[in-house]
């Protein structure tokens, strides 16, 4: 048994690093198998199609991801400072993974976002998911700021999404440029488009 969960583990780790740097439309399963060392007949054992593995590579980061912003989204310091928090983390996280490769990897569901909306109903669809849910996990921050004076915006709802929209579009400029520097306008930023009241 622990044989064929390694050969699991290994094929989504070989995708997930195969989609990072190349895309996923690219791919063929016989690469993703010769990257992870494991035989054809193991993909087609834990994953219907490609498809089916993209969606588990996106859910198992999302996890991953999920858990890392609600423990800085819901920590101690002020709704403001965890958004400041967020982005530090986001920056820090992007400088290690091209520390490791040399390029700047950019954020898994936007790159799939960009390649295949138009291409896989079930592969957008799970992503339109994971950005409601950083949107509902941002305004919930937003509204406690809203709460305390610390913002004068109205709509927290629409707020919340222009923050992580413009987290979203500063890793895309970190990813084209290769500089990790392009996310260093983001706090800034997210404090003027929340009309941020404090220093």
């Amino acid at each position: 048994m622990g044989r064929t969960s390694d050969a699991r583990q290994k094929i989504l780790g070989a995708a997930r690093s195969l989609i990072e740097g190349r895309g996923y439309t690219a791919l063929g399963v016989a690469e993703i198998c010769k990257a992870a060392g494991v035989p054809k007949g193991s993909f087609y054992y834990f994953f219907e199609s490609k498809e089916a593995l993209a969606l588990t590579v996106v859910d198992e980061h999302w996890v991953a991801q999920q858990r890392d912003w609600a423990r800085i989204l819901g920590g101690d310091a002020q709704p403001l400072q965890r958004l400041r928090q967020l982005f530090e983390e986001t920056e820090a996280g992007l400088l290690a993974g091209q520390q490791g490769c040399g390029t700047v990897a950019g954020c898994l569901f936007g790159n799939l976002s960009l390649e295949l909306s138009n291409q896989t109903e079930a592969v957008r669809g799970r992503l339109q998911e994971i950005f409601d849910a950083q949107v509902d996990m941002v305004e919930a921050v937003v509204a406690e700021a809203q709460d305390r004076g610390d913002v004068t915006v109205t709509d927290s709802g629409e707020a919340a999404r222009a923050v992580v929209a413009q987290l979203e579009g500063q890793v895309l400029f970190a990813k084209l440029y290769n500089s990790t520097q392009r996310l260093s306008p983001l706090w800034n930023n997210c404090r003027a488009l929340l009309g941020a009241t404090g220093p």
